[in-house]
């Protein structure tokens, strides 16, 4: 993967709406300048890795626009979701900090353009800016967050559950379009993301007809309460 080389039409920092969602949100006049040269952007096409688990990191990624899955790949050869990212979302902050590879590949879930900020350009954002450091501290604490929950929810919840809980962080974080969930994703993704079988979530769209309706790679919320009480046990 390595350092992405420049392609036409990067926003300006400045301008960019992303990064008003982004960690980058507060900085100055003069921090806002460095990010803004230093940086670059690539697209991605849909199943095209970003980066790949093992590699060193030469610096952190912000999505500009498009949709990202971050993976594990675990000992039996399946592939595990451990986030979905957005706009303004970063990835390689953990490795960046650790000095330390990714532990993941972060993949295009559709045609997504990504932009590419140095590691030297980051330390010094960092250096400079305290707000900029404690918000991705705080970032980090999140997912950690997040990591202990679906092993609790994993080992102590049922599955039907564990979907309902990440049909509804889809919608969560991507919203509605024409009432249907604005992101694409296989079976295959939304039962990693429950931690269970492909076949396993096929039943559950077959049973619960009622409360949702799946055709292709999108899913529209029928009954959001049933949904949302079916979720309930899981914060």
């Amino acid at each position: 993967m390595g350092h992405p080389e420049n392609i036409p039409l990067c926003a300006d920092c400045a301008s960019c709406k992303s990064r008003i969602k982004s960690v980058f949100s507060q900085l100055n006049g003069r921090e806002l300048a460095s990010l803004n040269t230093s940086k670059s952007c690539q697209t991605y096409k849909k199943g095209e890795h970003i980066f790949l688990g093992g590699n060193y990191p030469k610096g952190l990624y912000c999505v500009q626009s498009g949709k990202i899955k971050v993976t594990q790949e675990g000992a039996d050869g399946k592939e595990q979701i451990l986030h979905l990212i957005g706009n303004g979302n970063i990835m390689g902050h953990r490795a960046i900090l650790s000095e330390d590879v990714f532990s993941c590949t972060a993949t295009a879930m559709e045609p997504s353009k990504v932009c590419f900020i140095p590691k030297q350009t980051l330390d010094a954002l960092m250096e400079s800016n305290g707000r900029l450091t404690l918000r991705i501290a705080r970032l980090l604490a999140e997912e950690l967050k997040e990591a202990e929950l679906k092993i609790t929810h994993t080992a102590q919840h049922p599955v039907k559950d564990r979907l309902a809980k990440s049909i509804l962080q889809l919608q969560d974080q991507y919203g509605t379009v024409a009432g249907a969930i604005n992101v694409n994703i296989r079976r295959e993704d939304l039962a990693s993301l429950a931690g269970t079988a492909r076949e396993t979530a096929t039943r559950f769209e077959m049973h619960e007809k009622n409360i949702l309706k799946i055709e292709g790679r999108k899913i529209a919320i029928i009954d959001m309460d049933k949904l949302q009480a079916m979720a309930g046990g899981l914060s």
